[in-house]
């Protein structure tokens, strides 16, 4: 037992004294002669035993009364161990895609709203952080409607990551009890590794799913043929039954376009084709209708003019190879010698190959430097009968490289760097019976630079990144067949393509991705991106015949977007949210370690308030004080 006003039991003390005048009988008796009379002296003997036992009885029943009434002052309670103590409260609300999820007509994030608005009292202070938004020491009042609108993100917190965030939100005293509330449907992405106990506060798991969990998603699309009369594109989804046969629509802006049906295999998966328009802009979107998520039940994309590539080969080669791989469909090329090459030319192209020249004059290495400092590409391929001192003054500039020694020698390329940009989704498997090239002579080199292509001894045949790659030996047929490699095709052209970063059809929110505009801004101009009521800067890099945009944390919604200049629309880009929250698997919350589960918000709310209970007696006794009189009473009257 505990007291609020423990100082006031030192009056107990004063207990002692009715005792002490009831021992010392202070009070003193006047005596008068009577008659000695032998039944007189009977009475008056058995009164004085009557009056002793009624003073003592009279005696203990004030004591205890005194006694119960300094008690009930000093107000009596029990608790349990942490009821004293100030308590903090943070809250991580889940809004993460998967809460769309509905049961009972509300989705689940709407539901942990509601109880949360419901159960937690008005005056109580905590804080409360979803996966994008914080709002810290605040009452429920003050984020109430924030919470009755709360958008939904694409963005999921893992359990380490909610806890290093509530870290931050509660105060670094010691004395405080913090407790950490989780509301999420906790889906098993949500899971950590991190399994050590914290003590620093304690953890609530409140996990609110639903009755059934099924969904249908369209995954992602690609674009089969597209520079052919009727491009294929094809749309994957996943999470049906095999009975189900789901119609899905393809859209141009609002306009229906076609109409098929999704049906699935025995893993859930779909696959459906439309064919499309060839040479069109579409600003497309695929629609299906089901009870699941509904985030992931569109799918934006677009088909603009495809931009053609220019590549400008500067060439002392008479084979037309060069022409084979950059195919007019795709690519603006052009083919000059040295002695008719116009500098001014190369500040329009994005790609310069310099093939089979024997030297590279100083005036062509100073403009290919600029060319290069300027985002453009460059594709170095030596002559057999190359002057090194040229080569290397040149080479120099990117990354400190130097051509060696000439080695005479008949040898085959035998590796591919798989990992490299160059070669990303060109192979399904790296492949060991590969039909590798030879090479006859090549040039020994010193360099910094990423290996792509390697020769029998581990000698480099292809080296290079971000812009920058050179052979080390001549290309021409008397030296080496690989021009006649399938190697070749893929090589030369992600080369290329690499050097102007094309819109892919759709892109995917929260990952980094690069686009090039080719546009010429003025030193003050930038380029813009909107989509009805939101419109924003992205980041970006000027060149003197493109924009480089770059995209991150913007934007954060989905949608079809214009890039515009001055209000004029150049292209449009659509965005998807990722699909990470499609598949409904949930986590079984009961093995998560150090942990505490509640079945409910409203559970959890009635157990911290049992954690927190104090319980008062200093009414009991009060009415002990009374009953006490009472007692006293009766003493009086019937005891004589």
């Amino acid at each position: 037992m505990q007291f609020k006003h423990p100082e006031i039991l030192w009056a107990l003390a004063l207990l002692v004294i009715p005792v002490l005048i009831h021992l010392f009988q202070l009070r003193r008796y006047k005596k008068t002669p009577f008659t000695n009379v032998a039944m007189l002296q009977k009475v008056v003997s058995e009164s004085r035993k009557s009056n002793s036992l009624k003073k003592w009885l009279l005696l203990l029943t004030r004591l205890l009364l005194m006694a119960a009434l300094i008690i009930a002052f000093a107000q009596p309670f029990s608790s349990t161990e942490t009821a004293l103590k100030e308590k903090e409260i943070v809250v991580y609300l889940d809004n993460s895609f998967s809460m769309q999820v509905k049961t009972n007509g509300l989705s689940l994030l709407e539901k942990a709203v509601q109880d949360l608005i419901k159960n937690i009292d008005g005056e109580t202070v905590f804080s409360l952080f979803t996966n994008e938004s914080t709002y810290d020491n605040v009452n429920i009042k003050d984020i109430q409607n924030i919470l009755l609108s709360l958008p939904y993100s694409h963005k999921q917190l893992h359990l380490d990551e909610v806890k290093l965030k509530a870290a931050t939100l509660f105060s670094k005293s010691n004395s405080s009890v913090k407790n950490l509330i989780l509301v999420s449907d906790f889906q098993q992405r949500i899971a950590s590794n991190n399994t050590t106990p914290d003590s620093v506060m304690t953890t609530y798991l409140v996990p609110i799913q639903p009755r059934e969990a099924q969904n249908i998603a369209i995954d992602s699309i690609y674009l089969a043929d597209e520079l052919s009369e009727q491009p294929k594109l094809t749309a994957l989804l996943s999470g049906g039954s095999e009975e189900q046969n789901l119609p899905i629509s393809l859209f141009n802006n609002d306009t229906l376009i076609a109409k098929s049906a999704a049906k699935f295999d025995s893993n859930g998966a779909a696959e459906v084709v439309f064919s499309i328009p060839g040479n069109t802009k579409i600003n497309g979107r695929l629609s299906i209708t089901e009870n699941g998520l509904s985030y992931d039940n569109r799918f934006y994309f677009n088909i603009n003019e495809r931009e053609k590539i220019k590549v400008l080969a500067i060439s002392a080669s008479e084979n037309n190879y060069l022409e084979r791989l950059y195919p007019d469909t795709e690519f603006d090329f052009q083919k000059v010698p040295l002695n008719q090459l116009n500098y001014s030319d190369l500040d329009e192209q994005n790609v310069v190959v310099l093939d089979n020249l024997q030297s590279i004059p100083s005036s062509l290495q100073n403009v290919l430097r600029t060319f290069k400092d300027n985002g453009g590409t460059l594709i170095v391929v030596p002559s057999n009968e190359s002057d090194v001192t040229s080569y290397n003054s040149f080479l120099s500039s990117f990354s400190g490289q130097q051509l060696g020694e000439k080695v005479a020698n008949n040898t085959k390329v035998t590796s591919i760097s798989f990992n490299h940009p160059l070669y990303k989704n060109v192979f399904e498997k790296e492949v060991t019976n590969f039909q590798y090239p030879t090479v006859k002579e090549y040039y020994k080199v010193q360099s910094r630079m990423s290996k792509i292509l390697a020769l029998e001894g581990n000698d480099v045949f292809l080296l290079g990144n971000d812009g920058f790659y050179m052979f080390t030996a001549s290309l021409e047929t008397d030296n080496s067949n690989f021009k006649n490699s399938p190697l070749i095709v893929p090589t030369f052209y992600n080369m290329a393509t690499t050097s102007l970063q094309m819109p892919e059809i759709y892109h995917i929110l929260g990952e980094i991705s690069t686009v090039d505009i080719s546009t010429n801004l003025g030193s003050d101009d930038i380029l813009n991106v909107s989509k009805t009521d939101y419109d924003f800067i992205p980041l970006q890099q000027t060149f003197p015949n493109r924009v480089r945009l770059t995209f991150d944390q913007n934007p954060t919604s989905d949608g079809i977007y214009s890039i515009n200049q001055e209000g004029q629309l150049l292209q449009n880009i659509s965005f998807n949210h990722p699909r990470t929250e499609s598949k409904l698997n949930y986590l079984e919350v009961e093995s998560i370690p150090n942990t505490n589960t509640q079945d409910s918000i409203a559970s959890l709310f009635e157990y911290l308030e049992a954690e927190s209970n104090i319980t008062a007696y200093w009414k009991w006794f009060v009415i002990l004080a009374l009953l006490l009189v009472l007692t006293e009473v009766l003493i009086q009257k019937f005891i004589t």
